[in-house]
């Protein structure tokens, strides 16, 4: 089911402006004929990455909530809603990228997506679960991301999680056994395994840039969190599926984080 915007068009009175305004944009979204990043560094992003896994999707999401995590400047989150889905959440904890979704999804006659300033690390607070949840673009800059993923599972996904992370390193995964002697080392020394490079100062210009997951682990990270991988629907994205826990019946509590303000 397919919901068409209503576009407000180039004509309109200071729209250009607006957005210039607004800039700089990351998302290059086409608004009344302009278009918001035209020299964006990746080409039609994130359109162009969208139309590569697009079809993995459920087409009709009619019935069906959203929670869009780092949602930048709304353009999945408008897409999930030109899907037909009911409830739209965007996530993101820079306020520049949420004007921008908001002038955006206004712009697009999306009038009933939700846009909060809000952590993933804080998604325990929204009590609600999501039948569709984004997390793409955001673990590689989080300083605790598998707390991120963990608490995603725990507290907002319901069944499908759409994950993509920049990943750095070997793109073979290896067939890691169940279990290693402690004398075993020889397999932490191979390119395919599972690893988590940490960038200790900056990578690409940018200090957010924490970790970047070989293929491998980035994989090992979503099946550690209880996410079942149903595709790898393109180069770093994966259609997965809410599952249990491993080891859920040797942890005596959920995902943690630290409470906020004075005890």
């Amino acid at each position: 089911m397919n919901v068409e915007p209503r576009i407000l068009r180039s004509g309109d009175d200071g729209l250009k402006d607006r957005i210039e305004a607004l800039g700089p944009w990351f998302h290059n979204i086409n608004l009344g004929g302009i278009w918001t990043a035209p020299d964006h560094f990746l080409g039609d992003y994130p359109s162009v990455k969208f139309q590569r896994f697009a079809p993995h999707l459920p087409e009709d999401l009619s019935g069906k909530s959203v929670l869009d995590i780092g949602c930048n400047a709304g353009f999945y989150s408008m897409e999930m809603k030109r899907r037909g889905a009911d409830r739209v959440l965007g996530l993101d904890h820079d306020d520049h990228y949420l004007a921008q979704a908001r002038f955006a999804a206004e712009t697009l006659g999306y009038d009933n997506i939700e846009f909060r300033n809000h952590s993933v690390y804080d998604v325990g607070s929204l009590g609600e679960t999501f039948d569709v949840v984004i997390f793409m673009g955001v673990l590689y800059h989080l300083r605790h991301p598998l707390l991120a993923l963990d608490l995603i599972h725990e507290h907002v996904a319901r069944d499908i999680l759409i994950f993509q992370s920049m990943q750095r390193g070997s793109r073979q995964v290896m067939d890691v056994e169940e279990d290693y002697e402690f004398e075993e080392t020889e397999h932490f020394f191979e390119s395919a395994y599972p690893k988590l490079h940490f960038i200790e100062r900056e990578y690409a210009h940018d200090w957010t840039n924490w970790w970047a997951p070989n293929r491998a682990c980035a994989e090992a990270m979503l099946r550690a969190s209880g996410f079942v991988i149903e595709t790898r629907a393109e180069d770093e994205v994966y259609i997965c599926r809410r599952a249990e826990m491993p080891y859920a019946q040797y942890l005596r509590t959920g995902a943690v984080y630290p409470a906020r303000g004075k005890i």
